[in-house]
């Protein structure tokens, strides 16, 4: 059994699955970064100078904090704002990811229109009756 899971744990796709789940929640974190420190603190301004994160609605009378954080231990709430803000994140994930995969296919097509196109060696049958119709014909 030992053995079934170090075969299991050292094929090369369970690595290359770890090795993207730990990168993409280190990317997670960049995007996340990126969207609170750079990316909202432009568009607050823009709409009106506020941070989307801490917009929410009450759904309970006892709710009357201006937090969000506050507010969710006093109650129940609807998060628009944050959810606003993690839609954000999605969107520029998405789209950095997508540049990253059209960057690879057009290396990758790049690639294979320099790659020089040897001439095929025909197949033996084809080579073999190529050559006894050489020899004929210098008869």
């Amino acid at each position: 059994m030992i053995r079934e899971f170090q075969e299991f744990i050292s094929k090369g796709n369970v690595m290359d699955l770890a090795v993207g789940v730990i990168i993409g929640g280190a990317f997670g974190l960049i995007v996340s970064s990126l969207v609170a420190d750079i990316i909202m603190p432009i568009v607050g301004p823009i709409f009106g100078g506020f941070d989307f994160s801490n917009y929410f609605l009450p759904l309970s009378s006892n709710v009357t904090a201006n937090s969000l954080e506050e507010a969710r231990k006093q109650g129940a709430v609807f998060a628009w704002g944050n959810f606003l803000t993690v839609l954000i994140n999605f969107l520029i994930l998405a789209w950095i990811i997508f540049l990253m995969v059209k960057g690879v296919n057009s290396m990758r097509r790049r690639l294979i229109a320099e790659k020089p196109t040897e001439p095929k060696a025909p197949p033996a049958d084809i080579a073999l009756l190529t050559e006894i119709r050489d020899l004929l014909a210098k008869k």
